[in-house]
């Protein structure tokens, strides 16, 4: 089968038993960096010298179909640089592989920076969204976040230290000044920090510069205010957009939390 491991994603001592005892009997490992990984070996103390493939954005696509077929024969480990892999690191088109052919999949669960982020962030944890990477050009990162704006689950990102400055200043200009984010620097390793307010009252110490790996917590959006007579508007916007009465009210109605039944008979007898 494939296991995919998780390795630490800063302090060596995050590393399981389990996942020692996995590299110790492991006679195949497919990584991102042969390098990285090789050391991490010796850092470990692991005795055993598996085999070491490169798997990573440029390849997995094509390594995908006979990986997944080697595993039919003998367990391959699946290890990132860094974390968990397929997170937002290669793996996921080799689990989509391995999924399709019937190909077992486990997991030797352990560090990952983005739950890491979100539980330090002093940000709600019940619901969240994890979004990868901000776009790098600043129109397309201002699309995304636009696309954010009524998002009402805290959102977790990964950004560059050279483009944090410049995209805590978008997040404060579309989703506003004072909507609450948490940058968390260098997760695990000696000089951790958290810094946590309003984004736009982060930029200058982002300016400043800042080093290490970044993992970017924001707070999701407030509910709107909606009363029975702006919940009927919507209702009334989507009918004019073809949607059922019916279905209309009931969108609206899961929404905002208004009774389904008062927006139904409300705009029926608007249309009166």
């Amino acid at each position: 089968m494939i296991i995919l491991a998780a390795t630490p994603i800063g302090n060596l001592k995050d590393a399981s038993v389990r996942l020692i005892e996995t590299l110790e009997a492991a006679e195949t490992v497919a990584c991102e960096d042969t390098r990285v990984t090789a050391k991490l070996l010796r850092a470990l103390g692991v005795e055993n010298r598996p085999r070491l493939l490169a798997l990573h954005d440029h390849n997995e696509r094509e390594k995908a179909a006979e990986l997944v077929e080697a595993a039919r024969e003998a367990d391959l480990v699946v290890m990132s640089d860094a974390g968990m892999p397929t997170v937002s690191d290669p793996g996921y088109h080799l689990v989509q592989a391995a999924v399709a052919a019937g190909v077992g999949v486990t997991i030797v669960p352990g560090p990952s920076a983005v739950v890491s982020a979100l539980a330090i962030s002093g940000l709600p944890t019940d619901r969240f969204t994890f979004e990868g990477f901000l776009p790098r050009k600043q129109g397309d990162r201002l699309g995304a976040l636009g696309d954010l704006v009524r998002e009402r689950r805290t959102m977790v990102f990964f950004e560059s230290p050279n483009r944090l400055a410049a995209s805590l200043a978008d997040i404060a200009s579309v989703l506003g000044d004072e909507r609450r984010v948490a940058v968390c620097r260098e997760l695990t390793k000696l000089f951790e920090e958290v810094k946590r307010g309003g984004a736009a009252s982060l930029v200058p110490w982002a300016e400043a510069g800042v080093k290490g790996e970044i993992v970017l917590v924001v707070a999701g959006a407030e509910p709107l205010e909606v009363n029975l007579a702006t919940g009927v508007a919507q209702v009334l916007e989507l009918v004019a957009d073809g949607t059922r009465l019916k279905d209309a009210a009931a969108a609206i109605a899961e929404a905002t939390g208004l009774s389904k039944r008062d927006l139904y008979e409300a705009a029926l007898q608007s249309r009166r």
